[in-house]
């Protein structure tokens, strides 16, 4: 019955708020956890319960974070159980997380950023690659983003200079791209189809000429920051990060950032000035003859 009335509302999920099929297998993971560690019919669950839960999880090495997820999961399941199935009340309401530090998004500085970007490999592969990786940089946008986008629906206007995408919560923007991108693409699209199957929408495709996926991505990119000498290893989201910080120290304009990145509240783009006054500490100390220890 419990495991029927979960189904239910992954269904309406994934049908009403159309989510991600990534995000909907995590809701399900949380769902079944909880299932799990409550033996008895779930409407007999009370707020004392969901916290023994939450600290039996953290105790099993659950981080903070992690957690918070997974009472999202709760607490959305609980509150359509009240709307739909009659439920009398929500016993996650009010059970909170357990605090953590919020980590500051790592970021290339510009000059590991062009020494990264300007890797001097020749080939179909790494026109795609190049590519790819100016335009996440140029743009600032996310993976999953940028394998979604098609060779020939329009959303790639290179005369124009932009580009649309669909980010998280099916929120479409369009955002500038820089010559240094329009450059890479105009090549790669050049030797596009010696590698793209005949029938392939995508932009950007693997070895099989099929629709590249994250995992060859990442894996490119990182091959790209060992061969270019970066210290760091370099995922995707890094140089969205990177991006994000080097527009931000350029203009100090958070809302226009905000916009960028399509973030739905300024609060997520606010921790880029963290970075930024990281940057302004570091310079300070250097520079500054009363903050150098002697």
């Amino acid at each position: 019955m419990d495991e029927r009335l979960a189904h239910d509302y992954l269904d309406a999920l994934k049908h009403q708020r159309r989510l991600a099929g990534a995000t909907l297998a995590n809701y399900a993971r949380a769902l079944d956890v909880l299932l799990q560690l409550h033996k008895k019919p779930i409407a007999t669950l009370e707020a004392a319960e969901v916290r023994r839960a939450v600290a039996i999880l953290h105790g099993k090495g659950l981080s903070p974070r992690t957690l918070a997820l997974v009472l999202s999961a709760w607490r959305g399941w609980f509150n359509w159980l009240v709307r739909h199935r009659g439920f009398k009340a929500n016993p996650v309401l009010g059970v909170r997380a357990p605090k953590a530090g919020r980590p500051l998004p790592k970021a290339l500085s510009v000059e590991a950023t062009q020494r990264l970007l300007d890797n001097k490999a020749e080939g179909v592969a790494a026109a795609r690659d190049r590519a790819m990786f100016e335009l996440l940089y140029s743009s600032g946008l996310r993976r999953a983003e940028l394998i979604a986008l098609d060779a020939t629906d329009g959303r790639l206007d290179l005369k124009q200079s932009e580009v649309t995408v669909t980010g998280k919560g099916s929120k479409t923007r369009t955002v500038p791209i820089g010559a240094k991108a329009r450059e890479a693409l105009r090549a790669w699209l050049e030797v596009r189809n010696q590698l793209a199957h005949p029938n392939e929408k995508a932009l950007f495709v693997g070895s099989r000429g099929r629709r590249i996926s994250a995992a060859v991505v990442g894996a490119r990119l990182a091959a790209w920051g060992r061969a270019s000498g970066v210290p760091e290893r370099v995922h995707p989201h890094m140089l969205r990060h990177s991006f994000a910080t080097h527009v931000l120290q350029s203009s100090q304009d958070l809302r226009a950032v905000q916009e960028m990145l399509g973030h739905s509240s300024i609060s997520t783009t606010q921790i880029y000035t963290h970075l930024d006054f990281q940057a302004l500490a570091k310079v300070y100390d250097a520079a500054h003859p009363r903050a150098r220890k002697k």
